[in-house]
């Protein structure tokens, strides 16, 4: 696994569960320092918790945050809190997101915006705020979870996380060129069906093993553990040359 050089400080969205704690765990492994913001404080605060007690010589390198992703005060405060713990932050993870299964003509127009402003005005608003924040310090990377389903409207997932996803693909693109001079990366990894438990929670038992036998054609689901250390070597000093990358990792269900 790349390690953090300088033990850099890393905020990963939606890290209290599910694939940003998975992350969250194998940043702070990599050396980094680790703020899991999340809506759910005190469950953050329980990953921040166990994370303190892995490490060595009792150095915490590991915090909670409370953060609305729709909120770009939300991440300004995120920023200021790390600057004020750590005195710096070089890497921002936006995983964040809601994932809803909504048949296409039963999806409400008051439901179809809420999945975009979140999924992808909370995408926009991180790489805003921090990506600000990354080129005055001349350095920084940003990474965005999108999805398979942005690329082909995915398995199981609805319309509006399909289109929110395909957002913050071109998203990432065009943050990547506006900060490219000024010393910071931004990229996106576009995973298929994870084997995580919120995946087996709201995807059917028989739906999944089908998606399984039928749909990928390695037939297995992702590591989640796997995902998070392209990531991590994403985020690293090294990946300097790497930029407005969406890194496909489905299986082989979509291929280009």
């Amino acid at each position: 696994m790349t390690q953090a050089t300088t033990h850099d400080v890393a905020l990963v969205t939606g890290a209290a569960q599910g694939l940003g704690e998975v992350i969250a765990r194998r940043l702070h492994a990599a050396g980094y320092k680790v703020a899991l913001a999340d809506l759910d404080l005190d469950q953050a605060e329980a990953v921040a918790k166990s994370l303190n007690a892995s490490g060595t010589n009792h150095e915490e390198r590991a915090t909670a945050l409370k953060l609305d992703i729709r909120s770009k005060a939300d991440f300004e405060a995120a920023r200021d809190a790390l600057l004020a713990r750590w005195g710096s932050v070089q890497v921002l993870v936006n995983n964040a997101t809601v994932t809803l299964h909504t048949p296409l003509m039963k999806i409400s127009p008051e439901e179809f915006n809420h999945v975009i402003t979140t999924n992808l005005g909370g995408t926009f608003l991180g790489c805003q705020v921090f990506g600000a924040y990354f080129a005055e310090q001349k350095y920084g990377r940003i990474i965005n979870l999108a999805s398979l389903a942005g690329q082909n409207g995915g398995t199981s997932a609805g319309a509006h996380y399909a289109s929110s996803k395909a957002g913050i693909l071109v998203l990432t693109k065009v943050v990547a060129k506006e900060l490219a001079g000024a010393g910071v990366t931004v990229n996106a990894l576009a995973p298929g069906p994870i084997d995580l438990p919120t995946v087996r929670a709201t995807v059917p038992a028989e739906k999944l093993q089908h998606i399984i036998d039928n749909v990928i054609p390695v037939h297995q689901l992702g590591n989640p553990d796997f995902i998070a250390d392209t990531l991590v070597h994403l985020a690293s000093r090294q990946a300097g040359y790497v930029t407005g990358a969406a890194w496909d990792l489905n299986g082989g269900i979509f291929m280009r």
